[in-house]
């Protein structure tokens, strides 16, 4: 009978958890479809090469693999799915816009920290979260300005209880959403590889992730060593601060 409980309660929790979580990757989905939209009005009437058109096809393909993954989410980890098919997404328009410009490809920078709607970082900026310490964060070119000038970044927030917080602030179920957007960049080069929302909000300090990490970032391996090929202890200042 205990087992079934804990069964029970596991399950209302985890259902409680999936429907906020739902909503966020649905916003996201949507969002990238009108930017699909935009990309659309911009190319009206310009001649795509072989790369732009292949680049262009990808991130329709990613959107429409996006929308039918929304559909099928039964469990909060799910996002990690979706949030990793729209950052490829993404990525692909930035490539189709750099095709038909003439310009190099860009960089395959990790989303803009304060939301990742806001597509590809351009730099990283200077930040710290209330009652942390200032550490690097990448941003788009809105939000690094903002940051520059001393002014609020313009953040995702989510609902945690009566209460709007940053989705980094929102707990363990999101988690996965964030690993789907950043879990994939090397933390030599960002800061934010194994990514962990706290119970209670806020970032776990990295030297105790231990096995944790794994499945943070999808399973990749026991510990952090195995998770990122022993890149140094080290890494763990960094995080020290995001433990709201």
């Amino acid at each position: 009978m205990t087992n079934k409980r804990s069964q029970a309660r596991a399950l209302e929790r985890q259902r409680a958890e999936l429907e906020p979580v739902k909503q966020l990757a649905f916003e996201d989905v949507t969002a990238f479809g009108e930017e699909l939209q935009k990309l659309d009005l911009d190319m009206a009437g310009k001649e795509l090469d072989e790369g732009a058109n292949a680049d262009y096809q990808r991130a329709l393909d990613e959107y429409e693999t996006a929308k039918r993954t929304v559909d099928k989410m039964t469990a909060p980890e799910d996002v990690k799915k979706i949030t990793t098919i729209v950052e490829d997404g993404r990525y692909a328009i930035a490539c189709v816009e750099a095709r038909v410009a003439g310009e190099p490809l860009p960089k395959r920078r990790p989303p803009c920290f304060f939301d990742p709607r806001h597509g590809l970082s351009v730099e990283d900026v200077a930040w710290a979260p209330p009652g942390g310490t200032t550490r690097d964060v990448p941003a788009c070119a809105l939000d690094a300005e903002r940051v520059k000038v001393g002014a609020e970044p313009d953040t995702r927030k989510v609902m945690v209880g009566n209460e709007r917080v940053p989705y980094w602030q929102g707990g363990p179920a999101y988690r996965p959403y964030a690993a789907g957007y950043f879990g994939a960049f090397s933390p030599m080069d960002w800061m934010f590889a194994g990514l962990m929302f706290s119970a209670f909000g806020g970032f776990d300090a990295f030297g105790e992730i231990g096995e944790g990490m794994g499945e943070a970032i999808g399973g990749i391996g026991e510990g952090i060593g195995d998770a990122f090929g022993g890149i140094g202890d080290g890494i763990g200042d960094f995080f020290d601060g995001f433990d709201f």
